[in-house]
């Protein structure tokens, strides 16, 4: 995302970010192009009974706040806040720095449909300096026929940071964005803007393509299989990135189509023992991994080695994920042994809890040797 305002509060807790400190600074930002505009009653009314707000929220007051503070002419209202968004980023990886803008883009998303070319134009400025990602949704919903066009027109414009909303914009199952429910059962308009996207240099926008193809797999995993093994007909670098990255989950859960089009194929006379060290540990401790690989197959072998703990939830219920190990190219006859650490701490997604945790080897996507150790408090 994009930039403005965000380093001076970075030690703050991410809800807490629209406070009436975050107020005062899009108040004044706008301002400076609007002097007409009311900073005192905006902070007032955008700051009342935040605490009790989360942060999607608090973003929504703030737009709210806008859109009474605002002269009511929604096209004067788009055209004062292009006005007062600060310089364009440079960096395509500048994140985390541009949230004072999501406002703005929730204000375009919120007032902006009966007003298609203003708003468009406010989310092209809006993309060049945070995203528009969120913004565009409820015109993909509503006024689709005419967002594709123009997001497949844009596909070819100069600043990398509109390339990649073209995309980002559409994707089905945007994190943190609603869902698009007509795209998740029928992805068909998306794919003339990623065909339009496959070779775009900049790996901001692959990400991005590659994110779509993923949240598209979810659903239709052998349309995005399809579409990939066309793209790799003509292969270069990038695509074979966006394809990796995009076939990623498929690849996880041992997709075998998918698998293939990226060039493991069925492991063939090949033997494997796993082991993990220590048996048991607390939470927060880590285990080590052992792994002792035998290929007798008589052609060299491209193995795709993962393995997949099953978690203990809090109901007693298991929860499996698969981790990456390593890529091996196996000789003809080769042993191989490969080692890796793997830590046991409790994430913001994920709280540990104690009781026997399976692990088991995962390669091209088959399972393998399997063993377990027990975590305790």
């Amino acid at each position: 995302m994009g930039s403005n305002g965000g380093s001076k509060q970075a030690n703050k807790a991410f809800k807490h970010y629209f406070d009436r400190a975050a107020a005062r600074q899009l108040a004044d930002q706008i301002a400076g192009v609007e002097p007409t505009f009311d900073c005192g009653r905006f902070v007032r009314t955008a700051s009342r009974g935040l605490s009790q707000l989360e942060f999607m929220g608090r973003v929504k007051r703030f737009s709210d706040t806008l859109a009474t503070t605002l002269p009511e002419d929604i096209p004067r209202a788009l055209a004062i806040l292009s006005a007062s968004l600060p310089e364009p980023l440079a960096d395509c990886e500048a994140v985390m720095d541009g949230w004072l803008q999501w406002p703005v883009g929730q204000f375009i998303a919120d007032h902006g449909l009966p007003h298609f070319e203003e708003s468009m134009a406010a989310m092209v400025a809006l993309t060049k300096r945070f995203s528009s990602e969120f913004a565009v949704r409820p015109f993909v919903e509503q006024r689709p026929d005419e967002t594709f066009d123009r997001l497949l027109a844009l596909t070819t414009d100069p600043n990398p940071h509109v390339r990649r909303w073209c995309s980002e914009g559409i994707r089905p199952r945007l994190p943190w964005g609603r869902k698009l429910v007509a795209l998740v059962k029928n992805p068909t308009p998306v794919w003339p803007i990623l065909d339009a996207l496959r070779d775009d240099e900049e790996r901001y926008v692959q990400r991005s393509v590659a994110n779509n193809l993923n949240d598209i797999a979810k659903d239709h995993p052998q349309s995005v299989v399809k579409k990939c093994r066309s793209w790799l007909r003509s292969s270069t670098l990038g695509r074979r990135w966006i394809v990796n990255h995009g076939l990623r989950s498929l690849v996880k859960t041992g997709n075998p189509d998918a698998l293939a089009v990226i060039g493991f194929k069925a492991p063939r006379n090949l033997s494997a023992r796993l082991s993990v060290f220590p048996k048991q540990i607390q939470i927060g401790e880590g285990v080590e991994l052992s792994l002792d690989l035998h290929s007798a197959a008589s052609v060299e072998q491209q193995l795709l080695v993962d393995y997949a703990i099953e978690f203990i939830r809090k109901n007693g219920t298991i929860s499996s994920k698969v981790f990456k190990w390593k890529r091996i190219s196996a000789q003809p006859e080769e042993r191989l042994s490969l080692k890796k650490k793997h830590s046991m701490r409790a994430t913001t997604v994920r709280e540990l809890y104690p009781g026997r945790h399976r692990i088991e080897l995962q390669i091209n996507g088959q399972r393998f040797s399997e063993t377990s150790f027990f975590v305790r408090k």
